[in-house]
């Protein structure tokens, strides 16, 4: 509880004080029953339990007569508790009901005025601060609070006017001044909320929005209008959550339920792509998002998202070229996105595009400098291009880097066949193919293997004398002949074609 807002100038309890010394004299002018409630009341009201104490003021007030002038400060007495619980709009019945009952009772019009204040009731509240101040010309906080009522109502003035005109910064500045003033007041919150979304500001204009909702008893439209806005900033679970606030005002609303209807599938359809991606199910994944697509395709963040993630899939399965044309239109739709420049550039390096795949990744960290998968994968696409410019094993057995084990060993072996140096009767000739062949052999020797395979797509050459000089070891923890040459193990060298 904020203790200072009830302690300050013209807060709750510094007029409850002067209504406690009130009270002792008129405790003894009500019914025993009423009375017992009131004096339950005023105890539990010192102890801090509020809710209490308003259960004994409600027994209080439901026995009292209606036209009794003398009840007046039951009705007040119960106000100030509500607005010691922070609920000022249950207050207001209770104060404006003392002040009918006795019209001179200044406290009860001072709390009041202050209510109405922040609520945004400018007139309303002079009104008050001027009754309280004709018998009390010096009561310093009414002179205060009146002052704010005056600027109050040229401030929220000013601020139609410059909305009027289309001058959205300048009514934002004047809002402000406003809302200091008048905190409880949704119409000044929605005005400042319409303001920010003009000015290009949906963030801001949810954070106006969410306090108007507690403020008016029928907020069903601020609801809408919030659930709306996270939908089309890409936040569709919390759409989802408000728009089923909507929904308990009035579960027949037609334009919420339209609305959470729509939510919820499309909801439904990105969390269900989502899950399919952690079981690696990106086939299914992908049809899951091109329904997403399909189910609005008119909130660009939707379209976008599938397409990012359509992207990500594609690398997934290898399907190289149609990854590559996915991934380049999601970057045209959203450049600076760094994770569909990191998978486009996984694309590239399967398409054994080194240079673009650097190219990417740089691109990616420069939006994203704190990725480690991104500071990886630039490495790795480094050392792959660094490693191309000498032996690219893929390359050599002309395929992609998907193939599997199969494919590279058809592969070999119809190049070893047309280059085996049998083939050739010149010597200039056997020496060229002698090296073709050995260069086939590596290449055969590395992507059959798992674990050097799996070094060589990270970006390190296991058949390279570098490497194997700087780890002191070879393939499997034994020593590798390097460099690689099939014709230098000792004896004739044979192949076995089928």
């Amino acid at each position: 509880m904020d203790w200072g807002r009830l302690t300050g100038p013209g807060g709750v309890l510094g007029s409850l004080s002067l209504l406690c010394v009130i009270l002792d004299g008129v405790l003894g002018a009500t019914g025993g029953e009423i009375e017992h409630h009131l004096e339950m009341g005023r105890k539990l009201l010192a102890a801090g339990q509020l809710a209490e104490a308003l259960s004994h003021y409600h027994s209080a007030v439901g026995k009292l007569p209606e036209v009794d002038s003398k009840n007046y400060l039951t009705y007040y007495k119960r106000a100030a508790v509500f607005l010691a619980m922070g609920k000022s709009r249950s207050a207001l019945p209770d104060l404006t009901r003392a002040v009918q009952l006795k019209p001179d009772f200044l406290a009860a019009r001072l709390q009041r005025g202050n209510i109405l204040l922040k609520q945004g009731n400018a007139q309303e509240a002079r009104d008050d601060f001027e009754a309280v101040l004709r018998p009390s010309p010096e009561y310093a906080d009414a002179r205060e609070q009146l002052a704010r009522a005056r600027d109050l109502e040229e401030l929220q003035e000013d601020a139609r006017m410059a909305y009027h005109r289309a001058d959205y910064g300048a009514a934002i500045s004047v809002l402000e001044r406003v809302i200091e003033i008048s905190p409880w007041d949704p119409e000044m919150r929605e005005l400042r909320a319409d303001c920010y979304l003009r000015t290009g500001d949906p963030q801001k204009a949810i954070q106006d929005l969410a306090p108007a909702t507690r403020l008016r008893s029928d907020n069903r439209a601020a609801f809408l209008k919030i659930s709306l806005l996270h939908y089309s900033l890409g936040e569709h679970h919390e759409s989802l959550s408000q728009v089923r606030e909507c929904l308990k005002l009035d579960q027949d609303d037609k334009e919420c339920l339209g609305h959470y209807k729509q939510v919820k599938k499309l909801s439904k359809q990105l969390d269900s792509a989502e899950e399919l991606i952690r079981a690696e199910r990106y086939r299914d994944a992908i049809e899951k998002y091109e329904g997403v697509m399909k189910a609005d395709p008119h909130v660009p963040y939707y379209t976008n998202l599938a397409k990012e993630r359509i992207c990500f899939c594609l690398v997934k399965v290898k399907a190289t070229t149609e990854a590559i044309d996915v991934c380049s239109e999601a970057h045209q739709r959203d450049p600076r996105n760094a994770r569909i420049l990191r998978d486009r550039a996984e694309a590239f390096i399967l398409n054994q595009d080194y240079e673009k795949a650097v190219e990417d990744y740089q691109e990616a960290q420069e939006f994203d400098a704190d990725s480690n998968d991104i500071r990886e994968g630039l490495e790795r696409a480094r050392k792959l291009l660094k490693i191309s410019h000498k032996r690219d094993y893929y390359k050599i057995l002309g395929v992609s880097r998907a193939a599997n084990k199969q494919e590279i060993i058809k592969a070999y072996r119809k190049l070893a066949q047309q280059w085996h140096p049998d083939n050739f009767q010149l010597e200039a000739e056997k020496k060229e193919a002698e090296k073709k062949f050995i260069d086939i052999a590596s290449a055969k020797e590395v992507l059959t293997d798992p674990e050097m395979r799996q070094k060589f797509d990270a970006g390190e050459d296991p058949l390279d004398p570098e490497n194997h000089q700087q780890q002191g070891g070879g393939h499997n923890g034994h020593a590798w002949p390097f460099p690689f040459n099939p014709f230098e193990s000792g004896g004739s060298f044979h192949f076995k074609f089928q």
